[in-house]
């Protein structure tokens, strides 16, 4: 079987495949502090609650935005799982043209993404990924990979809220029930949600007019259900398509 990791910011995420199908899914927060030891611990404790052995593995693809972390997840793969992970970045065969001032720049999640995406989907499309930022990635009819745009995810909005004013107590994010709110607590959500509706709805308008066509819009992260319940603009959600992206990376790599 394959183990699919993809490293995050905020959270990282684990799948493990037997050939295409997705046996089973794990999210643990990302900790750069973190050991090998403790990470070894931690997975081997959601494998044996799954029925899963190290032993069941028969390779492993890693991508990862958080730099520090990547020497870690590869000492863990050898150390423990006795495997030498493919790693997500330059000189992978991603079978997409990356057509970016510079390729190297674009996140290892954002390519994982687009390929995905276009995999299932092969027209012209725009990709939100709901994330610690919130990316938007357009990929071009032909597959090839044309770029986008990066704004703060609503996590960082939302903390960045509570931080500066004094007043002004944390909040859940959820939709609430009518955008002009009766108390502080409904009327910060309805700022943070709505809010952040129009910056999706803002952001792929204009990257449709730029575009001069009409591209299918396609979200995936943790926020993309609720978000594209809220808005017309955004055609579907696939909330596994980073670990699909993995698995077909490693498909198109492995020897």
């Amino acid at each position: 079987m394959l183990l699919v990791i993809d490293v995050g910011n905020t959270n990282t995420v684990l799948g493990i495949y037997a050939g295409q199908t997705l046996k089973k899914d794990w999210r643990v927060g990302t900790d750069k502090y973190r050991t090998v030891d403790e990470y070894a611990m931690l997975i081997n404790d959601l494998f044996r609650l799954s029925g899963f052995q190290f032993t069941d593995l028969s390779d492993i693809i890693v991508s990862s935005v958080v730099p520090p972390m990547l020497n870690t997840i590869e000492g863990l793969c050898r150390q423990y799982f006795q495997l030498t992970p493919f790693v997500v970045g330059p000189g992978m065969k991603t079978g997409m043209p990356i057509l970016y001032d510079n390729p190297r720049e674009v996140g290892a999640d954002r390519i994982v993404n687009a390929v995905a995406a276009y995999e299932k989907t092969p027209c012209e499309l725009i990709v939100v990924d709901f994330g610690t930022a919130t990316t938007f990635d357009v990929i071009s009819a032909d597959g090839s990979y044309l770029g986008g745009a990066i704004a703060p995810g609503v996590g960082i909005s939302a903390d960045a809220l509570f931080d500066r004013a004094s007043k002004l107590p944390r909040v859940e994010f959820s939709r609430p029930s009518q955008i002009v709110a009766k108390n502080t607590i409904n009327s910060m959500q309805a700022g943070i949600f709505f809010g952040y509706v129009g910056l999706v709805e803002g952001i792929v308008s204009r990257m449709k007019k730029e575009l001069a066509t009409s591209p299918r819009v396609i979200a995936t992260g943790g926020l993309a259900a609720p978000i594209a319940e809220a808005t017309e603009c955004i055609d579907q959600v696939e909330p596994f398509l980073t670990l699909e992206g993995l698995r077909i990376l490693y498909e198109r790599n492995r020897v």
